[in-house]
């Protein structure tokens, strides 16, 4: 493996590292191409090793008993997956699935754990990383329950805008590429239903849509349809001397 693979790929964990531990880790590692649409792992299959993306994007998804997909989240470059073969010894859950081509290093267990009981601080990194994604999770859960549909796209979008969004002059660009079906299987609605609700805030100039690329043109809007105040009336709501609205964060 290149000696300077690690300085190359934009992983906040292991920038971490001191040149010592990234050369220990480089020895076990296992590095690996998979084509597009390719399973990385599926459920059932042990939990032995972490993995981050070096190239490419990658999501994890799981299939209902009636053939139904639901996609948990995506990944791209310099991102860890697989995280909770660090605090469990059970099979995966889940599926990993190559979106396109992805190169993907997989690094053993015991050697991140050993790495963790020595880095108190990458320890610290990993747990809290495991509970952002796992809050994003049971988000998404109480957006199904108890939110419309067009409040679950709302509230996607303004997650997206926090994990993969550049802010430009004119609103928040989000990098991945998503198609309506994929919007659909995060949120729990139908293809039909989400083409519907982008339409509707593209026409209220909320969103601008170019390629699968989705560009937040009011994010301000969008936050307040989620506290609970119509668009209709945002700017009558944050007036000169009034208190503006509490925006919930969405993690």
């Amino acid at each position: 493996m290149s000696e300077n693979i690690w300085s190359l790929k934009r992983c906040d964990l292991f920038e971490r590292l001191t040149p010592v531990e990234k050369r220990r880790l480089e020895t076990r590692a296992v590095m690996r191409t998979f084509k597009r649409k390719e399973i990385i792992y599926s459920p059932t299959e042990p939990g032995e090793s972490v993995l981050v993306v070096l190239r490419g994007k990658i999501k994890i998804k799981t299939i209902t008993p009636d053939g139904k997909e639901t996609i948990f989240a995506f990944f791209g470059e310099g991102e860890m997956f697989g995280e909770l073969a660090l605090l469990e010894t059970e099979p995966r859950n889940e599926y990993a699935e190559a979106v396109e081509e992805a190169q993907i290093l997989a690094i053993p267990r015991d050697d991140m754990l050993a790495l963790m009981d020595q880095r108190h601080d990458i320890a610290l990194y990993v747990y809290k990383l495991v509970g952002l994604r796992r809050r994003r999770i049971e988000n998404r859960v109480k957006n199904i329950l108890f939110r419309s549909n067009r409040e679950r796209v709302v509230a996607l979008l303004l997650e997206f805008i926090e994990t993969d969004g550049d802010q430009l002059p004119d609103g928040w660009q989000i990098r991945l590429e998503l198609s309506h079906q994929d919007l659909a299987n995060l949120i729990g609605a139908t293809r039909e239903t989400v083409t519907l609700t982008l339409g509707k805030l593209k026409q209220e100039r909320l969103i601008g849509i170019h390629r699968r690329r989705i560009k937040v043109l009011d994010r301000e809007r969008l936050a307040q349809e989620l506290s609970g105040i119509a668009p209709d009336h945002a700017a009558d709501a944050i007036r000169p001397g009034a208190v503006a609205p509490f925006q919930p964060k969405l993690l």
